[in-house]
């Protein structure tokens, strides 16, 4: 059973901050700029901004490259972040902001967009594959694991495969739109339910089927 919990190491994260590591760190991938803000590939960054809203918490810049700040969720030491990196550049802000909280793979949330998912869906999953996501790639890359943590919020396919670059820098239908905002208030809950609760209550109260 995968749990997020304190403690350096994991493999192909190597802890480096000094003191107590945070219980989660949650990283939500995006592109960087407002001409990417809301766009399909950048669920996953509104996600992370709800969470830091909902905790009193306040995205700063850092240097490694991402906005941070770390709350409180249910007395869990919860670091946030969204990279400032573009999409397939994100493991080269993830695997210092690994280090820099001391945590490994196991206590890694990444929350990002999925094409294999109709709009407005929401899946945790631990592990696998990476579908294709630049952004996991990169992350994969520089973890030398597969082995975090996924919320993943389905965004539908686009309507030919040579479109999937402009489907995913594209804004949303106002209906799809509404489904969305109703994804991401789902994929900060089941955040929470990670941190407070493990992984796999999360997928037993998120996913389909479950």
């Amino acid at each position: 059973m995968l749990r997020p919990r304190s403690g350096r190491g994991g493999r192909g994260v190597r802890g480096e901050r000094r003191g107590t590591p945070a219980d989660l760190l949650v990283v939500g991938l995006g592109n960087p700029g407002a001409e990417y803000a809301r766009t399909r590939h950048n669920v996953g960054s509104e996600v992370v901004e709800l969470l830091a809203a909902r905790h009193g918490g306040r995205l700063r810049r850092s240097k490694e490259r991402a906005l941070v700040d770390e709350v409180r969720v249910d007395g869990r030491r919860v670091a946030l972040a969204v990279p400032l990196t573009f999409m397939n550049e994100s493991g080269s802000a993830v695997a210092p902001l690994a280090r820099r909280y001391g945590v490994g793979a196991e206590a890694l949330v990444v929350v990002h967009d999925e094409l294999d998912l109709p709009v407005g869906s929401v899946k945790v999953k631990a592990g696998g594959g990476l579908a294709g996501h630049n952004g996991l790639r990169s992350v994969k890359a520089h973890l030398h694991t597969t082995d975090f943590l996924r919320v993943r919020i389905g965004i539908g396919k686009p309507p030919t495969q040579d479109r999937g670059v402009d489907h995913v820098l594209s804004r949303f239908s106002k209906h799809d739109r509404a489904e969305i905002d109703v994804a991401v208030e789902r994929a900060a809950d089941a955040v929470e339910v990670i941190a407070t609760e493990g992984a796999d209550a999360a997928m037993n109260r998120v996913n389909p089927g479950a």
